[in-house]
This record gives C-alpha cells, sequence and structure tokens, in this order.
C-alpha cells in the first residue's frame, strides 16, 4: 500500500467526509429502530423506516446525476449534506413513527446522492491497478464509522433528542473536508442518465452483485437491532453488538478487497458468498445468551456482507470507460435500491408470520442465488 501512498492521499479528504457523515448515521440507525421497538410505536414502523431509506434512495439516485451535471460534485455533496441535517431534525422534533419514516426516506434520498457524488469522484481519481483498494477502503472506513456512532449511541440517553442533535453535528463536520479540499472536481460527467443495458453488457456479475449487496445489507444491518431489541437487548448491547458488526469489516472487507485487485474480481465474490453463507448459518445457532459469540458470528456476517458492494463496483468500473462513471455509479445504485427496498419490505411482512430470525433466512437465500449465478458467469465467460 505505500508503494500508492501519494496516489491515496488526495482521496483522504473525501473519505474523512464521509466518515463524519457515517459516524452521524450509524447514531441514527442503532436510536431509530431501538426507540420505535421500545416506545410502543406500532409494530410496522421499525420495518417501515428500514424500507423508507432505501425508497428514498431511489430518489436519491434519479436527482443526483442531473444535480452533479449542474453544480459539480463538490456543491451537490453540500446539498446532500443539508437533506441529511433536516433529516436528523426532524427525528429530533420528537418520536412520530410517520413523520419519522417521512425523515428516514429523505436520508435515504440524501445517502445515494453521498454515495454517488463521492463514488464517482474517487473513481476518477484512482487507477484500476489500485481500485479495489481505494474502493474497499472507502467503504470499509464508512461501514466503521457507522459502527463507532452506533456504539455511541449507547453514551447518550434513548430518551430526548440528543442523538440526532449529534447527527445534525457529525453531518456540519463533513462540510469542512470537502470544502477545504484541492482535490480538482472531476469534468461535467457525459452522461447522468440510467442505462441498465450499458452496465449488464459491461458487466452483469457486478449488476447483479450490488443488487445482492442491498439485499443483504439492509435486511442484516437494518434487522439486527430490532432483532436483537426484540430479544431483551439492552440499549448498551444493541450499541456494543452494532459497533462489533462494523469493526468486523477490518478482518473481511480490506483483505477481500485487496484479493480481488490480484485474482479475478468475481471468484473473490463467490468466496465471499460462501462466508455468507456460513456465517448466516451459524447465526440460527447461537442465542443473546452468548453475547461474545453472537458479536463475532455477526461481524463475520456484515464484513462479508458489505464487502459484495465495493469488490462488485470495482468490478464494474474496470470494465466501464471513464466518462461514463456518474451514469454507471446512478444505475449501480439504483439496482442496490431496488433491492433494498424489496428485500425488507419483504421481511417486514414475513416476520410477523416466521419470526424475527425471518432476515436470516432472506439474506442466505439472497446469498445462495447470486452465488449461482456467478458460478453460471463464470463458465459462460471465464476471463
Amino acid at each position: 500500500m505505500n508503494r500508492h501512498l501519494t496516489s491515496y492521499l488526495p482521496v483522504a479528504s473525501i473519505i474523512l467526509s464521509m466518515v463524519f457523515v457515517a459516524l452521524g448515521n450509524g447514531m441514527m440507525f442503532a436510536y431509530v429502530p431501538f426507540v420505535l421497538s421500545k416506545t410502543g410505536a406500532q409494530s410496522w414502523a421499525a420495518g417501515a423506516a428500514i424500507t423508507a431509506i432505501a425508497f428514498g434512495g431511489l430518489v436519491g439516485c434519479l436527482i443526483a446525476g442531473p444535480v452533479i451535471r449542474r453544480v459539480g460534485h463538490a456543491r451537490a455533496f453540500s446539498c446532500s449534506m443539508a437533506l441529511v441535517i433536516i433529516a436528523a431534525v426532524l427525528v429530533a422534533a420528537g418520536v412520530n413513527p410517520l413523520l419519522w419514516v417521512v425523515a428516514r426516506g429523505l436520508y435515504g434520498a440524501a445517502g445515494n446522492m453521498n454515495f454517488i457524488i463521492t463514488q464517482s469522484w474517487l473513481n476518477h481519481a484512482s487507477e484500476n491497478a489500485w481500485r479495489g483498494r481505494i474502493m474497499s477502503f472507502f467503504y470499509m472506513a464508512y461501514i466503521l464509522g457507522l459502527g463507532f456512532g452506533a456504539w455511541c449511541f449507547a453514551l447518550v440517553p434513548a430518551e430526548g433528542n440528543t442523538a440526532p442533535i449529534i447527527t445534525v453535528f457529525f453531518t456540519a463536520l463533513a462540510l469542512l473536508p470537502i470544502g477545504l479540499t484541492r482535490l480538482p472536481n472531476p469534468p461535467p460527467p457525459a452522461g447522468v442518465s440510467i442505462d441498465f443495458p450499458m452496465v449488464w453488457k459491461n458487466a452483469p456479475v457486478a449488476l447483479a452483485g450490488v443488487m445482492a449487496a442491498g439485499g443483504l445489507s439492509m435486511v442484516v444491518q437494518g434487522f439486527t437491532p430490532i432483532y436483537a431489541a426484540s430479544s431483551g437487548a439492552s440499549q448498551d448491547q444493541v450499541a456494543l453488538l452494532m459497533f462489533l458488526m462494523q469493526f468486523g469489516l477490518l478482518f473481511v472487507q480490506f483483505p477481500l478487497g485487496m484479493l480481488s485487485d490480484s485474482f479475478d474480481r468475481r471468484q473473490v465474490l463467490l468466496g465471499t458468498l460462501v462466508l455468507i453463507l456460513v456465517a448466516g448459518m451459524g447465526a440460527f445457532g447461537v442465542s443473546l445468551s452468548n453475547f461474545l459469540l453472537l458479536a463475532l458470528v455477526f461481524a463475520l456476517l456484515a464484513g462479508a456482507v458489505e464487502s459484495i458492494y465495493s469488490i462488485a463496483n470495482a468490478h464494474a468500473n474496470d470494465r466501464t470507460e471513464p466518462g461514463k462513471f456518474v451514469s454507471l455509479t446512478s444505475t449501480l445504485l439504483i439496482a442496490w435500491s431496488v433491492a433494498a427496498t424489496v428485500v425488507p419490505l419483504m421481511v417486514t411482512m414475513l416476520t410477523p408470520v416466521f419470526g424475527p430470525q425471518t432476515f436470516l433466512v432472506a439474506a442466505l437465500g439472497v446469498a445462495f442465488l447470486y452465488a449461482a449465478f456467478i458460478i453460471h458467469r463464470l463458465q459462460k465467460r471465464p476471463d
């Protein structure tokens, strides 16, 4: 990694800004489902808040490209940060399930705008030889920020609006590194339209991968705190579990990203799915009474799940010309958001029937289907 240190330094401001964003969002990811589960809100509220994030993400994908083309990456980033702050203020106004669902939808729109902006910027600043490393490091840093934010939730009262106010603080901090960066804005994108045929032609495994990542990430990250709270976990335990889950990325995601720079990324994705299947099946046999083992299993599961997107994204960018990076990222995030909306919605509907472990069954099903697709593509196109 030292060989590319001078290339990594210019993008540090982008990654640092997203870490600040993640700190605030991580707290909200723990705060919203925990409060909705513990305050007697309607049974649909916690799951609907998760689904709203992904649905809002669809809107964010549609508007991000035109906004970037109109005002540039840096100003578009500032606009998306403003939306995150507005969403946090709505949550700070008091427990109102319907208003909170709307706020999470607004955050979802801003969140996908953030990723389209930062990923296209990073892809312009990186090269194929180390793109997998930088994208894995970026995503790992973001997810670890989510984990630390979730852990910070244990340090503040669940009652009141302290958590969303802290989120506003971290989001405001995120504006500083981008505002002060000397990294030039990428040129206006040649295209900002959603182009599924282009992505499918260039990298079908990547397109299917981000869809799998959307379903996997939202059910694992979104339903784990609900599962823990419904199993009797305390606020401290929920916060610690969410933190340790993200900490697992240190030992899973970055090594897998490095492997993907040396081997066929599709083969690395297949190995990652094997990890998900093993960890997912192991989660069925671990209860809250053995908290450390439970945290270890979920850390492995989360690390493998969050690796899918970064590796699939790098694979897609390897096979796409730079002028189409914004269009590519927008298309991939549309695909991510569709799966991230549909799969949690199905889990929300089926959980009352099949119980709180339904999300694990869904995760195993998505991983199995994607693994089968990769095997098919490797046979059809070995290189």
